[in-house]
C-alpha cells in the first residue's frame, strides 16, 4: 500500500502492533490511519447494509434504472424515518372538547 500511495483506512489490530513494537526497529513503521476516512467508510458501509435489508433493492428486482433509483431512494427515506422517531408521536394527544 505504501508503494502505491493508498492511506490505510482500518485501524491496526493491537496483536500486530504489538508484535511491531517488540521487534523495535526491524518491526518498520504503523501504517499511517486516517480516521476521518475511516468514519466516512464505516458510515457508507453502515448505510449500505441497511439498504440489504430491504429485499427488492438486495434481489435487484427492478429491471430499469429508473424504477431501481426509485426504490432506493424510497428505501432511503424509510430508513431516515426509522432512524430519527418523531418525538411528539410519544406525548398524548390534548385534550380537546
Amino acid at each position: 500500500m505504501r508503494t502505491e500511495r493508498i492511506r490505510c483506512t482500518i485501524p491496526e489490530r493491537e496483536d500486530p502492533k504489538a508484535n511491531r513494537l517488540r521487534r523495535g526497529s526491524a518491526g518498520g513503521r504503523p501504517p499511517d490511519f486516517d480516521r476521518a476516512a475511516y468514519r466516512r467508510r464505516n458510515r457508507v458501509e453502515r448505510l449500505m447494509n441497511r439498504r440489504k435489508q430491504y429485499r427488492a433493492l438486495a434481489t435487484r428486482y427492478d429491471k430499469l434504472a429508473t424504477t431501481y433509483r426509485a426504490t432506493v431512494r424510497i428505501a432511503d427515506i424509510l430508513i431516515r424515518l426509522r432512524a430519527r422517531p418523531d418525538k411528539t408521536s410519544n406525548q398524548d394527544p390534548p385534550n380537546t372538547p
